[in-house]
């Protein structure tokens, strides 16, 4: 879906505050990150199994003041889908659609799909936890740092620091429902996983690959690679 603004271009400065955490999110015009989304699909009503794989690149294309009067960043979302045939790189980016990202000296907020989350919250403090759904109606979600400062490689890309927000992580008899999503300094988002499904009752200790009937989604993305232009 792309989402209609009427962008009031503004200067890129960087921000004249320095704020514990701020490299996990640098909101720098010209930034970009490319990643490998693979997703299932099980359609309940079907009992259908359907995968999808492509790659997204997100890139911070301009500053602009929102409906709310607010700086704002624009991020144009492009996707090349996946071709057995053909190598990514003949296949030219397409615009997916248009987010809105919103950085200030206390949070991170996101746009995506005419929703909006608080991904982030500073300073950056492990265990700190928040409402990462304040500003929508989905309900109250309470996002949680469950590490800051890891050094890791998220598919085969060294990152020397990274935080892991979790964002739901609720399980019972007939449903699983696993959100988490990684970030990682002078890069920002580098992972994110959705497991989002229903099931018939089994043990909840029984791995989601080895449930044999289940409905939802299973979704990965993750950093390829990254830059500046």
């Amino acid at each position: 879906m792309l989402l209609a603004f009427t962008f009031c271009k503004k200067k890129a400065d960087p921000p004249n505050w320095v704020v514990p955490g701020y490299g996990y999110y640098p909101a720098s015009i010209g930034n970009y990150v490319i990643y490998e989304v693979d997703s299932i699909v099980y359609d309940e009503f079907t009992s259908d199994t359907t995968h999808y794989k492509y790659r997204i690149k997100e890139k911070l294309e301009e500053e602009f003041t929102d409906p709310e009067n607010k700086t704002a960043i624009k991020i144009a979302r492009y996707i090349k889908k996946f071709d057995a045939s053909k190598s990514y790189d003949s296949i030219p980016w397409s615009i997916k659609d248009i987010w809105q990202a919103n950085v200030n000296k206390t949070n991170v907020e996101v746009v995506e799909e005419n929703v909006r989350f608080t991904k982030l919250i500073f300073p950056v403090k492990e265990g700190s936890t928040w409402d990462g759904n304040a500003k929508n109606s989905i309900g109250q979600w309470d996002y949680t740092y469950s590490y800051i400062d890891n050094n890791e490689t998220i598919n085969s890309v060294p990152l020397q620091k990274t935080l892991m927000v979790t964002q739901k992580n609720f399980r019972t008899l007939i449903s699983f429902q696993y959100y988490v999503e990684k970030y990682a300094e002078g890069v920002g988002l580098a992972y994110r996983e959705i497991i989002d499904i229903k099931h018939p009752v089994t043990s909840t200790l029984t791995p989601v690959g080895n449930i044999p009937q289940k409905t939802g989604l299973i979704y990965k993305s993750q950093i390829i690679s990254y830059g500046h232009e």
